[in-house]
């Protein structure tokens, strides 16, 4: 772990804007002591926020507890929501002091905590490190924060843990953008321009297919086999997408197992559609469906007590 004085820091003015803002949240408060509090929170998160711009990630401090006056009464808040991410805590520190307090009002619900020192004048910030989650009472030593050379991997990594929660992002594919396990299907095929594949009429409004495959591992249940699910989307309309689903033996395999199931599930796990393998099927497909723009679902296949479910959002 660097020390704060080898590690990247950002210091900027507090300019006129961001002194006006924090004068404007603290004058809703009568306390003197609620005033500077506030007052010193919200030079804090502004500095975050514009940092956060900077590095290219957006905000949403309106959906921020620390902007609502109610909140800011009741609690010590200086949270600022990242879009899509989670919030951030911006604690304000003082220039004379080695440490950062943490209140434990905001010990949950946060991805993370970031130190902002603020010099006696209240004219200079500079954000000195974040640290992931609060130890030792909420005093966090500013010699342990992590520096902000860390903070852009640390979001990112964020993004794709939130990602993988949600699904897989199929509008991603017609952006040539694809997760690991899902594979071109020259890798796994030999020959794609067999009928069964049927992938070129999926849409009969527009062009601009996208297929891809994954090795599905049907486990000790059904014999340590392994199939394939293939998945082709096409663009419908310009809210809408056309789906096919499809499972397939492994490349030198001549048919599937018999009785493994494959399911088009809802969100809210209803099933929409069903179809299973019989002993000569050398594949099987769902019906084709199509998806609106923000839509989720998920694809199963089962056998017995076997089951693996992949979700997808469009």
């Amino acid at each position: 772990m660097q020390s704060v004085s080898e590690s990247l820091t950002f210091t900027i003015p507090l300019g006129l804007k961001c002194r006006t803002q924090a004068e404007k949240f603290s004058r809703k408060h009568s306390n003197p002591d609620k005033r500077q509090q506030v007052y010193a929170n919200t030079l804090a998160v502004t500095v975050v926020k514009f940092y956060l711009h900077c590095i290219g990630w957006e905000t949403e401090w309106e959906a921020s507890l620390s902007y609502n006056p109610l909140m800011q009464g009741l609690m010590d808040v200086a949270d600022l929501q990242v879009k899509d991410l989670g919030k951030l805590e911006c604690r304000p520190v003082l220039a004379s002091s080695q440490t950062v307090f943490i209140p434990p009002e905001v010990y949950e619900n946060r991805i993370g905590y970031i130190a902002v020192q603020l010099d006696e004048s209240l004219k200079t910030a500079t954000i000195l490190g974040f640290v992931r989650r609060v130890t030792n009472n909420g005093e966090i030593f500013l010699s342990d924060l992590e520096s902000l050379e860390n903070l852009v991997s640390y979001l990112h990594q964020i993004k794709q843990s939130e990602v993988l929660k949600k699904g897989v992002s199929l509008n991603q594919w017609f952006e040539n953008l694809f997760e690991n396990s899902w594979m071109a299907l020259e890798e796994l095929f030999s020959n794609i321009n067999d009928k069964k594949f049927a992938l070129r009429s999926i849409s009969s409004k527009r062009e601009g297919n996208v297929a891809r495959a994954k090795i599905i591992d049907l486990g000790l249940q059904v014999g340590n086999q392994s199939v394939v699910l293939l998945m082709a989307i096409a663009p419908y309309s310009k809210d809408q997408v056309e789906i096919l689903v499809q499972l397939h033996p492994l490349e030198g395999k001549t048919y599937l197992p018999s009785n493994l199931r494959l399911n088009l599930l809802s969100e809210l796990g209803e099933n929409m559609q069903e179809v299973v393998s019989r002993s000569n099927d050398n594949f099987i497909q769902l019906k084709r469906f199509r998806g609106y723009s923000g839509e989720g679902f998920n694809i199963q296949v089962s056998n017995g007590d076997f089951t693996i479910k992949e979700a997808f959002f469009i």
